[in-house]
């Protein structure tokens, strides 16, 4: 049995926006949204504050299948040094086979190509898997709000986690 393909990982382009529109549709759970579930009318995917360029995209055999949302966490001049991840979904087919782990380490890459020197990234204390994945990838938590958000009638912490890049 031949060895599953590398996912390709690149810049989003205006063209990707059903594509992801669709990651986030299929991908959306309560164990990590604190959006109520899309419904249609759905909202554009890239608007003026999510541009094309502020994500970068998983592609396995030119499916785009994952992407990672990086941006900087705020306007002020006094933080432009760190970048945050804002997003990331990965569709079923992709899990297990890399795809979080690469849009990750590629979010380091462009976070430091644009000059950055920490990164920074929001996780609901209930979402064990990513947790784990990002802790694997050198996070640490650097705060928690409790009982930050009511979901599906349970409170949940907001967990802050960080690390140099």
């Amino acid at each position: 049995m031949p060895e599953p393909s590398a996912p390709r990982i690149r810049t989003a382009r205006p063209a990707d926006a059903e594509s992801l529109a669709l990651v986030d549709r299929l991908t959306w759970s309560p164990l990590h949204a604190v959006m109520p579930e899309p419904e249609p009318p759905y909202a554009p995917f890239f608007d003026e504050r999510h541009v094309p360029e502020d994500y970068l995209v998983a592609e396995l055999d030119d499916r785009v299948i994952g992407y990672v949302r990086l941006a900087p966490p705020t306007s002020l001049a006094c933080n432009a040094h760190v970048r945050q991840i804002q997003g990331l979904a990965v569709l079923d087919e992709g899990r297990g086979r890399g795809v979080g782990r690469a849009l990750i380490r590629a979010a380091f890459e462009e976070a430091r190509r644009q000059g950055a020197r920490r990164i920074t990234l929001r996780v609901l204390g209930h979402n064990t898997p990513a947790r784990k994945l990002y802790e694997s990838e050198g996070f640490v938590v650097e705060g928690v709000l409790p009982e930050e958000f009511l979901l599906a009638g349970e409170y949940v912490d907001d967990v802050f986690m960080g690390r140099p890049l």
